[in-house]
């Protein structure tokens, strides 16, 4: 018998009994239940649910049993469990794509990272110590929907799970964005809602603010308004410059996107509308 271990998210309606249902269509189904997770929506009556399962997937319909036993309009997706592919854009700054390129080499993000595209140079010597493939893809005297198509032909020639903006100081376009829904993270360097566009450390200089943070996010067509996956902070005091503000968000910023990384390869993430569901 093949054993494979797979992701059942599960969203519909709340209603009595939603657990006791998926659970025996996973058990008359031969499949062993590993971990379950469930959370409810009191306000819009949402229920959510995610079951790592394991067992022998052939010769057996599970979503299609699942649909017959649970409300209408249920959705359900079955994934593989383990190691995805990410695509990383970059810009000039090297913390982000460092961070990514040691856990990922090393184990510690169960992920290949299967490329770097970049608008600048700077960091093609960093992606080769780790024997990837650069790909420089200048902006320079290109609109933007110029760039972003020798972007997306360079694109087509990998998969990829993910898109990952590692400090990618452009904007995607609506078009952009449009292929990849949902399958696009940035990191943003601040606690969006705070401080949403460019210089956000200035920003909080500004405002004196007493903490900064940064946020991993889906992108979507709202700047840095996408649903939230993870966010951390950190003090600063009065005697900090905006320049010491990025250099203590730095850190943040990279525990932060690792850490958004690894709740969505492991399936424990679920949009929902302009949220998230994140379980542990």
């Amino acid at each position: 018998m093949a054993v494979d271990r797979k992701v059942l998210i599960t969203e519909c309606k709340d209603n009595k009994g939603l657990v006791a249902k998926v659970t025996n269509v996973c058990f008359q189904s031969g499949l062993n239940i590993i971990k379950n997770s469930e959370y409810v929506d009191n306000i819009n009556g949402e229920f959510f649910m995610r079951t790592e399962l394991e067992g022998d997937f052939s010769g057996i319909d599970l979503l299609k049993d699942l649909a017959l036993a649970l409300p209408e309009n249920s959705r359900h997706r079955l994934v593989n469990k383990g190691k995805k592919k990410l695509l990383v854009l970059v810009t000039k700054e090297a913390h982000c794509l460092g961070e990514l390129l040691i856990k990922s080499h090393y184990g510690a993000l169960d992920a290949e990272i299967v490329a770097v595209v970049g608008n600048h140079p700077d960091l093609e010597e960093l992606a080769q110590k780790f024997q990837l493939p650069f790909h420089f893809i200048t902006h320079q005297d290109l609109n933007r929907q110029q760039h972003e198509q020798e972007i997306l032909e360079c694109l087509a020639g990998y998969a990829f799970d993910y898109i990952v903006l590692a400090k990618y100081m452009r904007v995607l376009s609506e078009s952009f964005i449009a292929q990849y829904s949902n399958k696009i993270i940035n990191i943003h360097h601040s606690f969006l809602p705070a401080f949403i566009g460019a210089k956000p450390y200035h920003q909080a200089y500004e405002r004196g603010v007493k903490i900064i943070g940064a946020t991993a996010h889906f992108v979507t067509n709202d700047l840095d308004d996408g649903p939230i996956i993870t966010q951390d902070v950190v003090s600063v005091d009065h005697s900090h410059s905006p320049e010491d503000m990025a250099k203590s968000g730095r850190e943040v910023e990279e525990s932060v996107l690792t850490g958004a990384l690894r709740k969505v390869i492991e399936e424990k993430v679920i949009v929902y509308g302009n949220r998230t569901v994140v379980f542990d």
